[in-house]
């Protein structure tokens, strides 16, 4: 078994726009079962849309206008980031949060590429699982992870080869305290952040107050006019969401 640690960067903004964000560099590094790294794949691709980067990704990356302005498409660049896995005859790939896929899915989606490959393979989310390992909750970088294990860091943060070694780094130094059945296949969500976190509070508010913990009464008391459920994969979602949290709140009971 192999382990692919994937980073990419993609052209985020400042203002509101209709359009989509793209990738615009890939990096991966492949380390074997012993953890060694034996090869590393890196490429910058060309956006459709917002092909100039603004100074706000110009700053944050460091890629220059100039490479961007020379670098293939995503087709191009996705196809041979596919074959270089292929070189692996067993891996897992490694992501640090759960951006990296979704945006490489969207954009397979937006060039009218099949997705099938890309929501097939199984990737772990080794933020979650260093969270897990620190009994930690809020969020941290892959700068700050390393900081915390004392490890130095380099490279340039936020060009995503440097931080796919920087993030196998990482990988090693808490590999065995994973949890690797927690492996995850990409899936796509219809909430948001801001509405799972509701329901999270709202569930803590209904059974500290011990009100009927059913999926219809909790719509009618928490959500009435705050969350848009016309949506009936959302409305899904969500109520598959308020479920777990039910669960846990049991399982926690339980002790």
């Amino acid at each position: 078994m192999d382990y692919i640690v994937l980073d990419i960067e993609f052209n985020g903004r400042k203002f509101a726009s209709s359009l989509p964000m793209e990738v615009i560099e890939i990096g991966a590094v492949r380390l074997d079962s012993s953890l060694r790294l034996v090869d590393e794949f890196s490429s910058l691709i060309k956006p459709v849309y917002f092909s100039k980067l603004n100074s706000f990704i110009k700053k944050k990356t460091g890629i220059p206008q100039e490479e961007i302005d020379v670098a293939p498409g995503f087709p191009k660049v996705i196809a041979e980031f596919a074959e270089w896995l292929g070189r692996s005859e067993s891996f897992l790939l490694l992501t640090w949060g759960g951006e990296d896929m979704k945006r490489i899915v969207f954009d397979t989606r937006m060039h009218k590429l099949n997705d099938a490959y890309w929501m097939g393979l199984y990737y772990f989310d080794l933020l979650k699982g260093y969270l897990r390992y620190k009994k930690a909750t809020n969020d941290v970088s892959v700068e700050a992870a390393l900081l915390d294990l004392n490890i130095a860091a380099e490279g340039s943060a936020h060009r995503a080869l440097d931080d796919a070694r920087m993030t196998s780094e990482v990988f090693r130094a808490v590999f065995s305290d994973l949890d690797f059945d927690l492996k995850q296949q990409y899936k796509d969500q219809f909430s948001n952040s801001k509405e799972r976190r509701m329901i999270k509070n709202g569930v803590r508010t209904m059974l500290a107050q011990k009100k009927p913990q059913t999926w219809e009464k909790y719509t009618e008391t928490f959500l009435a006019g705050k969350i848009d459920m016309t949506d009936p994969r959302k409305a899904a979602e969500l109520e598959e969401y308020f479920l777990a949290e039910i669960a846990k709140a049991e399982q926690a009971k339980k002790g």
